[in-house]
């Protein structure tokens, strides 16, 4: 039997631009994950809105899988302001159904803002909801109480578990995270529809390689390099990276390289670069900017170690890839970064915050040429683990059992009436 899903991602787009506004971990898994359940057989179509004039409506994925660009709101839209466009984003999915005749036996969300939409279109259809909230609002605000997250988020994000029948999370904290921050004195709330599925890896992409060589096709210095990726945003903790580079005591220079940031972040860069300049290593820290998956590898494989100090991830992809790259990796003890990382062997879990912490531990392995190669090979041999393929056969399994779970309770509903 052949099966479609429909994923919903209202704000998020699998082919935008990494490291820019809104776009990061959860862009790659949904491009990532629809490829290769497509390659399963499972035809799956990823919704998301229209972000810009030169989108394409449809843009091919691979075998199966598909980016359907429509219409929800204005271009210039807030990430915060998209929750009213839900509406117009449903309905206009519907037309695009209805216009290409196709059925789906499965919604799957993605982010709080798709949680309406993909609560409204699974009764519509009468198929199964499956969500995947890849951050929570009150996750968030226990890492970082200054965080601003609106009680609509918070009221959807419930709402939308208990309206689901399936829930993907990537680690088993992240359920008694819910748990105990969501429905705490709720008796009725059961942790059985929640399914443990991490994120994966593109092993292709993300290799190990000559270090020299790549610095030199980056056209950077040879001097030891420490890596930032991923969105410029203050819960990512880019301020104790900087400080804890400063407070380096080696004998050799290290430069820090910070990926990811866009326009709209140009604000919190000029207040990290003057930060840096505060503490004398201006001239040692270079903001790159938003880059390709291709130049991400690149960067990955010349740096010596990959710094990720957030203060919260439900996962962290990118600490997944520099580990697939063969690059150790020195970040928070906080949410999967715990599971994902080997302590003193793939790299080093610090606690959040602590910019001594975090050159305590940069500091051994850009001292130890020996221990630093060993911990590359242990990241690759780990990273070996995650491959898309496995991700998606996981999830696809997942699906089968709602598929039969909600077939058997529409039957024994119809017999009812």
């Amino acid at each position: 039997m052949e099966y479609r899903v429909a994923f919903l991602s209202l704000h998020g787009c699998p082919v935008a631009r990494l490291g820019e506004k809104d776009t990061g971990g959860m862009n790659v898994y949904l491009k990532e994950i629809a490829k290769h359940l497509g390659q399963l057989g499972i035809k799956t179509d990823v919704y998301t809105r229209i972000h810009d004039l030169n989108d394409d409506e449809i843009i091919p994925l691979g075998i199966n899988a598909r980016v359907i660009h429509l219409k929800a709101g204005e271009f210039s839209r807030k990430k915060e302001d998209l929750y009213q466009t839900g509406p117009e984003f449903v309905e206009n999915i519907l037309r695009f159904q209805k216009k290409e005749n196709i059925k789906y036996d499965l919604v799957h969300s993605h982010y709080w803002l798709s949680g309406y939409p993909g609560i409204k279109l699974s009764r519509l259809w009468s198929v199964p909801l499956v969500s995947t909230f890849h951050t929570l609002a009150k996750l968030k605000l226990k890492a970082k109480a200054e965080e601003k997250e609106s009680k609509r988020r918070i009221s959807c994000e419930a709402e939308t578990i208990l309206k689901s029948q399936g829930i993907v999370v990537s680690t088993a904290s992240e359920i008694r995270d819910i748990e105990e921050l969501y429905f705490k004195s709720d008796e009725n709330f059961t942790t059985s529809k929640f399914r443990i599925i991490n994120p994966g890896v593109n092993l292709n992409t993300f290799k190990p390689g000559n270090r020299s060589m790549a610095k030199k096709q980056l056209h950077l210095s040879n001097a030891k390099m420490v890596l930032y990726a991923g969105r410029v945003e203050p819960l990512k903790g880019i301020d104790i990276a900087i400080e804890a580079v400063a407070k380096l005591e080696i004998n050799e220079l290290v430069n820090l390289i910070v990926v990811g940031g866009d326009s709209t972040s140009a604000d919190m860069v000029a207040d990290l670069k003057r930060l840096a300049e505060s503490l004398g290593i201006a001239e040692r820290v270079n903001f790159v900017g938003s880059i390709s998956q291709s130049e991400l590898a690149d960067f990955y494989r010349a740096a010596d170690v990959l710094i990720f100090p957030s203060y919260y991830e439900s996962f962290g992809l990118v600490a997944l890839e520099s580990m697939a790259s063969g690059t150790p990796v020195v970040a928070s003890r906080v949410g999967g970064l715990t599971k994902l990382i080997k302590n003193g062997h793939t790299g080093y879990l610090v606690p959040f915050r602590r910019a001594r912490s975090f050159t305590d531990k940069l500091e051994v392995i850009l001292s130890n040429p020996s221990l630093q190669d060993a911990m590359s090979e242990s990241a690759r041999c780990a990273a070996m683990e995650y491959g898309w393929e496995e991700v998606a056969k996981n999830l696809a399994e997942f699906y089968m059992s709602l598929f039969t779970e909600f077939s058997l309770v529409s039957k024994h509903a119809v017999k009812s009436v």
